[in-house]
């Protein structure tokens, strides 16, 4: 399996934050629409990323004060990312050896979406579902040998 099948049943939905908004801003937008990264966009193109990771570093560094911080501040600049045609094994070793949950797909300077480790987990569990269906299916529908000979 490779990351685009991964992007395609998933779909290429992204949610994004500017630079220069602030954190508190962009912790009500991540809990409105329940979502664990933001990818942080100037002028087109990627330049970062937010996750609940970086919210809770700097929650705890600079305490009451986190709020009025901006994404530009506390975001984790140049992330790994993937390419499309990756096969999933090697996803997975990436986003083990970077520790990250989020990993940005990007085609060149095109970003073709997020996948988070869940997205990864979920596919991979579809495709074994089918592969044990298509199994189940040829082992039952294997042709029986007369065994009264």
């Amino acid at each position: 399996m490779q990351v685009h099948e991964i992007l395609r049943i998933k779909g290429t939905v992204l949610y994004t934050v500017a630079p220069q908004q602030t954190l508190g801003n962009a912790v009500v937008t991540m809990t409105d629409l329940d979502v664990g990264s933001l990818v942080v966009m100037e002028h087109g193109r990627m330049v970062g990323m937010l996750t609940f990771r970086e919210v809770l570093r700097s929650v705890r560094a600079s305490g009451g004060d986190w709020q009025s911080l901006t994404v530009s501040a506390v975001m984790h600049r140049d992330p790994a990312t993937a390419h499309p045609d990756m096969e999933v094994d090697e996803l997975r070793r990436l986003m083990l050896e970077n520790r990250c949950r989020y990993l940005p797909i990007m085609e060149g300077d095109t970003l073709m979406g997020v996948l988070s480790f869940h997205d990864v987990a979920r596919a991979m569990l579809e495709e074994q579902s089918f592969e044990n269906r298509m199994l189940k299916s040829y082992i039952r529908d294997w042709p029986m040998e007369d065994m009264s000979g």
